[in-house]
């Protein structure tokens, strides 16, 4: 089956019927990348760490069909999340200290002062991504790395390109800057340290072992993509949810201390990610009745698999006090995100500020117009307009 762009915008009938006719299905991409499609939630929480599927993107670019790579051709891509034990093992262990909850918890009075300072410039008619949704994470990310403020442009620039489906050529030179750009910022880090994640990273030690310079590189590159993309996400497609849905809205302003358990159902009904990343079989496998031969993709849609009806009862309904625990939004084993505490501080901040700024948030266009962007990877829309007011009416 060959999937187009039109199930990009709405996946849901090709779901529907590919969960009835069993957990995975043959498909073919609309970037032409050929696999195995797991839209079943038991399968897909199980195959998520099933050893026998690797990572290994070093192994993986030999399955890629010519001209099929994309940002995965990048030596920046070259990161943990790309990678199997040992090494993933000893990369993540250096970087997990610094994403704890109780680390995390410390960012809280400064991810505040930043989302009120963004929903300060805010009045009448914006796209919420541009204004709040994008740059409150972008911002967080770059203070906890220790990224200059006057370089945090650029930064935006080249996230946007790496996270967009762009063109092989935009896409060549935005590798090339911020790999340049990266390496001259870990050099004067090492040269001169300062208080913040990247300086850590670059001088820490564990048990003798430290980072090279490319596993530094990359190390930054995954946090920096990885480190906002999905907050961004989760804000906008939890915010377009509450303005489908105003009850849940009055619920949220009328009672704050039902956020937490509703950012964890706005991770599920509007997963941040769609197709988890690269994994391929390692040896021929059995899923259900389907045999999977060794070096093919398989394809793990979070999205569908947070749906699935077996799992969640009533899936497509948002209920904001519903125990919503159990989701695959930041994925599962040994890959679960590492970041997943600091995602969902930010987005109970956000979500939570914003409700209590604007009583009479509203779209300012008809739903039918909103479009998503063109990737099987990130689940985002491409831009939210909404009418925002301190006035009540």
């Amino acid at each position: 089956m060959e999937l187009d762009k039109a199930w990009i915008q709405d996946p849901w009938p090709l779901y529907h019927e590919l969960r009835r006719q069993g957990p995975l299905r043959r498909v073919v991409m609309p970037d032409g990348v050929p696999g195995w499609l797991v839209t079943d939630y038991a399968q897909a929480k199980a195959l998520l760490e099933d050893r026998r599927l690797s990572k290994s993107l070093r192994r993986a670019r030999e399955l890629f069909p010519p001209g099929t790579l994309g940002s995965y051709g990048s030596q920046l891509a070259e990161h943990m999340l790309n990678d199997d034990p040992p090494n993933h093992t000893r990369l993540r262990k250096l970087v997990t200290k610094a994403f704890t909850s109780r680390v995390v918890s410390r960012l809280r009075p400064r991810i505040e002062t930043i989302a009120d300072e963004l929903l300060d410039g805010i009045d009448g008619e914006v796209d919420l991504i541009e204004a709040f949704a994008f740059p409150l994470p972008m911002s967080v990310i770059s203070e906890l790395l220790g990224v200059p403020h006057e370089d945090r442009k650029r930064l935006q620039v080249w996230s946007r390109v790496f996270s967009s489906g762009t063109p092989a050529e935009p896409l060549a030179a935005a590798n090339r800057e911020l790999t340049a750009y990266l390496r001259e910022l870990i050099a004067a880090k090492r040269a001169t340290p300062t208080e913040d994640l990247l300086s850590d990273l670059a001088h820490v030690v564990e048990d003798g072992d430290r980072l090279s310079e490319d596993e530094l590189v990359a190390m930054a590159f995954l946090l920096i993509i990885a480190g906002h993309e999905t907050t961004v996400h989760l804000i906008s497609n939890a915010v377009l949810s509450l303005l489908r849905h105003p009850e849940q809205a009055r619920r949220l302003r009328h009672d704050p201390s039902l956020l937490p358990g509703a950012v964890e159902e706005f991770l599920r009904t509007g997963s941040p990610l769609h197709i988890a990343s690269v994994r391929f079989t390692t040896e021929t496998m059995v899923v259900g009745d389907v045999e999977i031969p060794a070096g093919e993709f398989v394809m793990v849609s979070l999205l569908a698999a947070n749906a699935d009806g077996a799992r969640f009862p009533d899936p497509h309904t948002l209920d904001v006090t519903r125990a919503a625990g159990g989701h695959l939004a930041f994925g599962h084993g040994i890959h679960y995100c590492v970041g997943a505490p600091l995602a969902r501080m930010e987005g109970e901040i956000a979500i939570g500020r914003l409700l209590a700024r604007f009583p009479t948030l509203r779209l300012a266009v008809d739903p039918a117009e909103l479009r998503w962007r063109s990737s099987t990877l990130v689940h985002g829309l491409r831009r939210l307009p909404v009418i925002a007011s301190t006035r009540a009416v």
